[in-house]
């Protein structure tokens, strides 16, 4: 799976999917699976890089100090809104708004479809951010900044 960035406004983002072939209704519902569930993590604060406690421990995790109190101390890293996955032959394409969730969010989202590629579905490629001519998009009715993308 090629995974391509274009121009990104996190308020206001498209992501597309191409897949080898035209996706059957079994491999629709694991996609639709994917950025639901992400969708949800991203929505109650998941993606906030400032807080990453666990994984800078390290490999040493047994008795770790959990710090609550630095935990509360950093801005919130919400995602705003995520339209309906949509298909078309064989793309897909999902708006969102990513909100102030940190870029630790597309990394998540990307090892996803990385193992969807691998274990169930064959993907193409995925691109994050811009149009695509063929498939034009409008601005979405949830955004909160139209015509800034």
């Amino acid at each position: 799976m090629r995974v391509r960035f274009r121009e990104v406004d996190p308020f206001n983002c498209w992501v597309w999917l191409r897949f080898s072939e035209i996706p059957s209704q079994g491999e629709r519902n694991y996609v639709d699976g994917i950025f639901d569930s992400w969708y949800v993590l991203g929505r109650l604060g998941g993606f906030n890089a400032e807080n990453l406690q666990v994984h800078e421990e390290g490999d040493e995790l047994s008795w770790m100090s959990y710090e609550a109190e630095e935990a509360t101390g950093v801005m919130p890293a919400l995602m705003h809104n995520m339209g309906q996955m949509e298909y078309q032959q064989d793309w897909a394409r999902c708006w969102i708004d990513l909100g102030t969730s940190d870029g630790i969010a597309l990394d998540v989202l990307i090892n996803a479809l990385r193992q969807l590629d691998s274990d169930v579905v064959q993907l193409e490629e995925l691109l994050i951010g811009g149009v695509n001519d063929d498939w034009p998009v409008e601005d979405h009715p949830d955004s909160v900044f139209p015509g800034m993308g």
